[in-house]
């Protein structure tokens, strides 16, 4: 007697393999589990900070408390700070972290950029802004610092092999990066397989461009953008690379004391990428700390990521007679909830 193999239909085994593509774009949305409302309050030590000297609006960049008051007023002969937001965030997000930055009398605005877009256009837009900033200042010293995804888009705006290199060559940029997902974003690597997105009769692409945007090509591991991330270019002083050990980390917890909502967001495997380690002046520094409270939440204040700023000299020392009013400050600034 004939055996028949059994037959499985291939429309079967695509929807099971669509609805592992859906779980898993799921878990890649987890940078975005907080959205924050943005503040059209201004910096509350703007007093500290030097004298403007030069009034310029850029596309792209603003004052850090929206990102629609894009009027800047800047010293051009004192260094800035641009920050560079993750995904799903904005320039109100980091208004506290800039308003820290004007305890200390150094000037910091924002970059502003579509979270879902490619990270490559993204890039593009940042080099243009940072172009237009430095040819606006006497003084183009510019740091350059970048929380999770936006790490990403900073390193990658100032690398050699792009033909929009920047090339401002008077400029001094520095650059640091937070908890930023150099060796791929695990959940995604479905969105990057060819054979998946054949087992879902080619869905899986769709899905994930409806989840992330057209970054979707760039954050899986082992896509060109995670596996050659470029040469940074000479006008680069260091790169300060700070990855978070964000295991056991939570952002909220019930009355009993268990977490209902984790703060781990990538492993230190997905911070890594051995072809960073060449990069200019690289520093790295791993704290065991979660992926929103590296840079402060309602529930923490960033002492550790401003010590290690301070550490590096991005962030000036706080004097010692200051030290109980930035503790206020911080308290201000990031304990609301």
């Amino acid at each position: 007697m004939q055996t028949k193999t059994p037959h499985f239909g291939t429309a079967p085994v695509a929807a099971r393999a669509l609805g592992t593509a859906l779980a898993c774009c799921w878990l890649l949305a987890a940078c975005a589990q907080t959205r924050y409302e943005e503040s059209f309050l201004p910096l509350s030590n703007a007093a500290n900070l030097p004298e403007a000297d030069v009034t310029v609006e850029i596309p792209s960049l603003s004052n850090c408390t929206h990102p629609e008051q894009t009027e800047l007023k800047l010293d051009s002969t004192r260094p800035v700070t641009v920050i560079v937001h993750g995904c799903f965030s904005s320039a109100g997000r980091f208004r506290s972290l800039a308003d820290v930055f004007a305890f200390h009398g150094q000037q910091a605005i924002c970059f502003n950029y579509d979270d879902r877009a490619s990270l490559i256009d993204s890039s593009a837009q940042l080099i243009t802004a940072v172009e237009r900033l430095s040819e606006v200042m006497q003084n183009p010293d510019i740091a350059v610092i970048g929380h999770s995804q936006g790490g990403l888009v900073a390193r990658r705006a100032f690398i050699h092999d792009r033909d929009d290199r920047f090339d401002v060559e008077d400029a001094t940029i520095s650059l640091t990066t937070i908890s930023s997902p150099f060796g791929g974003i695990k959940s995604a690597a479905h969105c990057g397989s060819t054979g998946f997105a054949w087992l879902t009769l080619g869905l899986s692409k769709p899905v994930c461009w409806l989840v992330t945007g057209g970054k979707y090509r760039d954050i899986p591991p082992g896509s060109e953008f995670i596996e050659q991330p470029g040469e940074l270019l000479p006008v680069l002083t260091g790169h300060l690379k700070i990855s978070t050990d964000e295991v056991g980390a939570c952002r909220r917890y019930n009355e009993r004391g268990s977490c209902v909502d984790d703060d781990f967001v990538f492993s230190i495997d997905e911070q890594t990428q051995l072809a960073l380690e060449n990069d200019t002046g690289l520093a790295s520094v791993q704290i065991k700390a979660g992926h929103v409270e590296i840079v402060g939440d309602g529930k923490s204040t960033p002492t550790k990521l401003i010590d290690t700023l301070q550490q590096h000299g991005v962030l000036n020392a706080t004097p010692a007679e200051l030290s109980a009013q930035l503790a206020n400050l911080l308290a201000d600034l990031y304990l609301t909830d």
